[in-house]
């Protein structure tokens, strides 16, 4: 199962070479991410889950550039693999005029008072296997 929201590319995402800066693609990753593990969660009534974790690492392939702002862009995360104490998403940026981006992000879950990494919960476990698409 996937994960799907719409992110919104605003006029001042753009660069000036006139399409969408590489960064503000981690960005868009980060407010799906966020949407997964917290606000959809609160939309449906559940509480929102990995208010404790930590970005370790990001890729993103850029694919096909975005020209134009008050653009929708759907993007769909899904988990790729759960480890310990760390899991990996994956992210998929599209539109009407195809597929901008993929992403990777592997995050680790942290205890907050010690800052240092910790296990998965059994419930975060559970979560993330509704989620899981095993990928490479």
């Amino acid at each position: 199962m996937r994960h799907k929201t719409t992110i919104y590319v605003r006029w001042n995402d753009h660069d000036m070479f006139g399409h969408v800066n590489n960064a503000n693609y981690l960005t868009y990753m980060q407010e799906t991410r966020a949407d997964f593990t917290w606000y959809s969660r609160i939309r449906r009534g559940l509480e929102p889950v990995f208010k404790d974790m930590v970005v370790a690492s990001a890729h993103v392939d850029f694919l096909i550039p975005i020209y134009e702002a008050g653009f929708e862009l759907d993007v769909e995360i899904w988990v790729a693999k759960i480890g310990n104490a760390s899991f990996d998403l994956m992210y998929e940026l599209s539109s009407k005029d195809g597929l901008h981006a993929r992403g990777r992000t592997t995050q680790v879950t942290v205890d907050m008072e010690t800052k240092k990494s910790r296990r998965l919960k059994d419930n975060e476990r559970a979560i993330l296997t509704e989620y899981l698409e095993e990928t490479p």
